[in-house]
C-alpha cells in the first residue's frame, strides 16, 4: 500500500465529465436516433437474461478476479504448545523450585520498576516533549529491572565486573612509576548472543524487528530504551501500561484509519514464530530516515519461546522451568533510502524486510495482524484447521483496501455458512447465510465466487470476492440509486411490500417467509423498515447481495432512465 496511492475508497466520486468514455455504453429507450450495440443490442440484466455469467458487469467487476495460491505456513503456531517427552518432563520437575525463585524475582523486579516509573511519570504532564533528564535517570532504575526480569526468565548476558583497583610498581630506566590499575574479569553468561552494534540514534533513529516473543520489547527496552509503537488496548494493562506510557510510547488504534495515519511511526504488527518474517506495516518507513534493522532468533531444542497458539500463563511456566533460554540479537548493516531515485514506503519497507529475513535464512510472507485476529476467530468458532482461514491479509489490504475489521467480519459471515473441515461451503449453505433461494442469479452470485469451479469456495475465495466488489469506484453510487429506486413510497425508507417489488425483478416468487429473511438482513437497526444507512450498511457487510438490484437499476423506464447516468452505472 504505497504512501501516496489513489484513493479507491467507496467515496470516491464517479467519473467526471472530462473523464473518458466508458468502454460500454448501453442505452435503454427505443428509438431510431438511439443507436445500439452491435455486440449485444439488450440492456445488461433484462429480466430472462440467463446469458451473462457475470452478475456484477454493470458496476464494472470483471469476469474473474485474482484468486493467489493458499501458503501452507501457519507462521504463529508455537511447535511445542505441551509438554512433551520424559526428559522435559524430569527438567519441570527438577526446575520446580528455581521456577518459584525466579517467579519471586519477576515479581519483585516488576514491583519495583512499576514504583520508580510512577515517580517518574508523578506530576508530569507536558507528553509531547522528551522526558525531563531528573526523570530519564530514574528511569535508569527500571531499565535494571527489565534486565533483572530477562534474568529471571533464563535469559544472561556477557557481563564484566569491575574489581577494586590496586597499585602496581612499575620500575622504568630505575625509576619507579605507580600506576593505578582496574581489572575486569568477564563471566561468560552467554545466553543473550549480540551481534554488531546499533547506530548511532542521530543516524538511524529507527529500529525495525522481527517481532518473535514477548521477551523482544523487554530486551529493546533494557538495551535501547526507545519511543515504542504500541496497539492502544496495551496502556490498560496493569503495571506494563505504566511502564509504556513512561516510553513516550505512540499508540495506534490497529482497526482505525486515523489512527493509523496519526501514528506514522507504526513499526510492529504481531509476533510470529520465528519461521517466517511477517510484513512490516509501512508507518516506519514514510519519514525517509536510515533505519536499523535487527534480527532476533530464539535457538531451542526442546522448547519452542514463540508466542503462537500457547497462552501467556503456559508460556511463561515453561520458560521458569528451563535450565535457561538462548536468544540471539544481530544488529544488521543499515538500510538507507535510495536518493538516486524516489522510493515510496513500501519499496523501502520490503528491502529492510529482504535484509532481516536473508540474516535469518526464512521466508517472507504477507501475513500481518489481521492474519491472526482471523485465526483467533476460527478457533473461536471451533474450526478443525483454524490456519485454512489465514489469508496473507497484509497482501489483500495493499491491493484491496480492505481493513482488518471488514475481513474479520466477513469470515463472520463465511463461518455462519457451516463450512466443511477442509474450510470449504457449498451452494445450498451459501445461499442460507445470504438469504437467497436457487435460481438464476444466484448460481451466478456463486458462480462468480468458485472461480476454480469445484462446487465449493473457500474463505480466501469468499473475502477476494467480496472485496472486489466492493472495491469498484460504482458500488456506492449503485447502492444510492438502488435505495432511490425501492424507496418509491417518498419516506426515505423501504418497506417490507417494496423490497420484494424491487427483488422480484432478480429473484421471482419469493414466498413470505423468504422475503422475511431477506427484509431482516437488511433491517440491521430492527425497525421494521429499511433506513437508508441500513441499506447501505447491508450492501457493505454484503456485497454480493448488489446484484439483485441490477435489473431494478436498468428496468426500462426507472427514474435513472437518463442516458448519462446509465451510463455512468454501467
Amino acid at each position: 500500500m504505497a504512501a501516496a496511492a489513489e484513493d479507491h475508497s467507496l467515496s470516491t466520486p464517479l467519473l467526471s465529465s472530462d473523464q473518458p468514455q466508458p468502454h460500454v455504453i448501453v442505452t435503454v429507450q427505443d428509438g431510431p436516433d438511439l443507436p445500439q450495440p452491435e455486440a449485444d443490442p439488450r440492456p445488461q440484466f433484462q429480466p430472462g437474461d440467463e446469458n451473462r455469467r457475470n452478475p456484477y458487469a454493470f458496476i464494472g467487476a470483471h469476469d474473474e478476479f485474482e484468486v493467489p495460491g493458499s501458503s501452507t505456513i501457519d507462521p504463529f503456531r508455537n511447535h511445542t504448545p505441551s509438554v512433551q517427552g520424559l526428559y522435559e518432563c524430569l527438567k519441570i520437575l527438577i526446575c520446580l523450585p528455581i521456577a518459584l525463585l525466579r517467579l519471586v524475582l519477576f515479581g519483585l523486579s516488576l514491583t519495583v520498576g512499576y514504583l520508580i516509573t510512577r515517580l517518574a511519570l508523578c506530576g508530569w504532564k507536558d507528553r509531547q516533549n522528551p522526558m525531563p533528564k531528573w526523570r530519564c535517570r530514574l528511569m535508569w532504575v527500571t531499565r535494571f529491572c527489565g534486565r533483572a526480569i530477562l534474568f529471571s526468565f533464563g535469559y544472561k548476558a556477557l557481563v564484566r565486573v569491575k574489581l577494586p583497583t590496586f597499585l602496581k610498581c612499575v620500575l622504568v630506566e630505575g625509576e619507579t612509576y605507580i600506576d593505578v590499575v582496574t581489572v575486569s574479569i568477564p563471566f561468560n553468561y552467554h545466553w543473550i548472543k549480540r551481534k554488531g552494534k546499533p547506530a548511532p540514534r542521530e543516524i538511524a533513529p529507527i529500529v525495525v524487528s522481527n517481532h518473535v516473543s514477548y521477551i523482544d520489547p523487554i530486551f529493546f527496552f533494557y538495551e535501547l530504551f526507545p519511543t515504542i509503537v504500541s496497539a492502544d488496548t496495551h496502556d490498560s494493562m496493569p503495571f506494563v501500561g505504566t511502564i509504556i506510557r513512561a516510553m513516550q510510547v505512540i499508540y495506534v488504534d490497529r482497526f482505525s484509519k486515523s489512527s493509523r495515519k496519526h501514528a506514522v511511526n507504526e513499526i510492529k504488527g504481531t509476533t510470529s514464530n520465528g519461521r517466517v518474517l511477517l510484513s512490516f506495516q509501512i508507518g516506519a518507513f514514510i519519514p525517509g530516515y536510515p533505519v536499523q534493522p535487527v534480527a532476533v532468533r530464539y535457538p531451542y531444542v526442546h522448547f519452542d519461546q514463540s508466542w503462537g497458539n500457547i497462552t501467556l500463563a503456559m508460556l511463561m511456566f515453561r520458560m521458569f522451568t528451563q535450565f535457561h533460554n538462548f536468544m540471539e540479537v544481530e544488529y544488521l548493516p543499515l538500510v538507507y533510502p535510495n536518493e538516486n531515485r524516489k522510493e515510496n514506503a513500501v519499496h523501502f519497507s520490503q528491502r529492510t524486510g529482504c535484509a532481516i529475513a536473508s540474516a535469518l535464512n526464512v521466508a517472507q510472507t504477507a501475513h500481518s495482524y489481521g492474519d491472526f485476529m482471523l485465526l483467533a476467530k476460527a478457533a473461536e468458532s471451533k474450526q478443525e484447521n483454524p490456519s485454512l482461514y489465514m489469508v496473507e491479509l497484509g497482501w489483500v489490504q495493499s491491493s484491496l483496501h480492505l481493513s482488518v475489521v471488514e475481513a474479520v467480519e466477513f469470515l463472520e459471515i463465511f463461518l455462519s455458512m457451516n463450512p466443511d473441515p477442509s474450510g470449504r461451503v457449498e451452494f445450498r449453505d451459501f445461499l442460507r447465510a445470504l438469504r437467497l433461494k436457487p435460481c438464476g442469479l444466484s448460481e451466478k452470485v456463486f458462480d462468480f465466487i468458485d472461480v476454480q469451479k469445484m462446487g465449493k469456495i473457500t474463505f480466501k475465495q469468499f473475502l477476494l470476492g467480496s472485496a472486489h466488489i466492493l472495491k469498484q469506484p460504482l458500488f456506492r453510487r449503485a447502492c444510492d440509486v438502488a435505495f432511490g429506486e425501492c424507496a418509491i413510497s417518498g419516506n426515505d425508507h423501504i418497506l417490507k411490500q417494496e423490497l420484494q417489488d424491487a427483488v422480484s425483478l432478480s429473484i421471482p416468487s419469493l414466498n413470505t417467509e423468504e422475503i422475511q429473511g431477506l427484509f431482516s438482513l437488511f433491517d440491521v437497526d430492527n425497525d421494521d423498515r429499511i433506513s437508508r444507512d441500513d441499506f447501505i450498511s447491508c450492501l457493505r457487510r454484503h456485497p454480493l447481495l448488489i446484484a439483485l438490484f441490477a435489473p431494478k437499476l436498468l428496468h426500462r423506464g426507472s427514474s435513472i432512465a437518463d442516458q448519462n447516468l446509465v451510463e455512468e452505472v454501467l
